[in-house]
């Protein structure tokens, strides 16, 4: 009787360690392990085991996509969440191990490349015990979720072109037209090359995957002559991870910041440098839309792609998917 008192304020119950196989992990693949519960000064009976995946979502007070952020505050998010044991009972003393694997979802954020940790990103599978009769048990482990290959392909193509990594964070809310499942997204922030420093303020690279398709969307901020920045211009482009893997990122990136930025100059008469007419097309939206990133994306792509992603095919899948809006 007194140990089951004691074990309903938390005291002499069963405690909780989870032991991962592996903390490195990557979108769409599984991580496993066990968890170990050892019994206390009583046997209890565990109502469930349950996994969960939790990161820090910054949610902005000034809306969702702006640069820099800094006025959002980091709020403790569960994005997954199952039961891998129920009805579990531990005698007073013993260790019982539940073996499990988790599939990563696809949208899992990125936490780690070249295996260092990303600043201010984390992941962690959070294991709770629910115990008849006393308070949850929980323990928390971190993960570091790397790129997938697809993923990969095209953050080596910013390290080639000598992008310097500024940040990153997740930012509550959804991309306009960009299917999600789940409710924020991860920003990478970065210092543009040394070509487009004073025209350029920064570029931010966004993935949104899922089992068939990966969304790369880019984002610049831009300045105009001698003025304050002046509006983002952003890219858009889906395509399959096979395609991925095998596009040339770093012709298609350096081309479409190259457009981004002769579009941000000024007309010389107004003190702006030569080479911007001032017109830009407009969608049906009334928002400006430059040119497009089907001929550049054709050219500096179909060379290497080949097979999946001949010619015409890339240049119509760029037409369709991967425009250069500005705001």
């Amino acid at each position: 009787m007194f140990n089951r008192m004691l074990s309903a304020f938390g005291i002499g119950g069963p405690s909780v360690d989870t032991v991962l196989d592996s903390p490195h992990a990557v979108p769409g693949q599984p991580i496993t392990g066990q968890v170990r519960i050892q019994g206390g000064s009583s046997d209890a009976e565990i109502g469930q085991v349950v996994l969960s995946l939790v990161t820090q979502v910054e949610v902005q007070r000034g809306g969702f996509g702006g640069f820099g952020g800094g006025d959002g505050q980091g709020e403790d998010t569960e994005f997954f969440r199952t039961v891998v044991r129920q009805g579990l009972r531990v005698p007073a003393g013993q260790l019982v191990s539940v073996p499990f694997q988790l599939a990563l979802p696809w949208e899992t954020p990125i936490t780690a490349v070249g295996g260092a940790a990303l600043p201010g990103m984390s992941v962690g599978v959070r294991t709770e015990l629910i115990v008849a009769g006393g308070p949850d048990k929980r323990d928390l482990d971190p993960v570091l979720v790397g790129p997938m290959s697809s993923q990969n392909r095209v953050l080596d193509a910013f390290g080639q072109l000598g992008f310097s990594f500024r940040g990153a964070g997740l930012e509550a809310g959804r991309l306009p037209g960009v299917p999600h499942e789940f409710g924020f997204s991860q920003r990478l922030e970065f210092f543009p090359p040394a070509p487009f420093v004073g025209r350029v303020n920064q570029v931010e690279l966004t993935f949104v995957a899922n089992a068939h398709e990966l969304h790369v969307m880019l984002q610049a901020d831009r300045h105009r002559g001698g003025f304050p920045a002046v509006g983002d211009a952003s890219g858009h482009l889906r395509l399959s991870h096979q395609e991925a893997q095998v596009t040339d990122w770093a012709a298609a990136i350096s081309g479409w910041l190259a457009q981004v930025a002769q579009r941000g100059q000024m007309n010389p008469a107004f003190g702006g440098q030569p080479g911007y007419d001032g017109h830009d097309a407009y969608n049906q939206q009334g928002q400006r839309r430059g040119p497009g990133m089907g001929g550049m994306l054709a050219a500096g792509a179909a060379g290497a792609a080949g097979g999946l992603l001949g010619g015409m095919a890339l240049s119509g899948m760029a037409d369709e998917f991967f425009g250069d809006d500005e705001e």
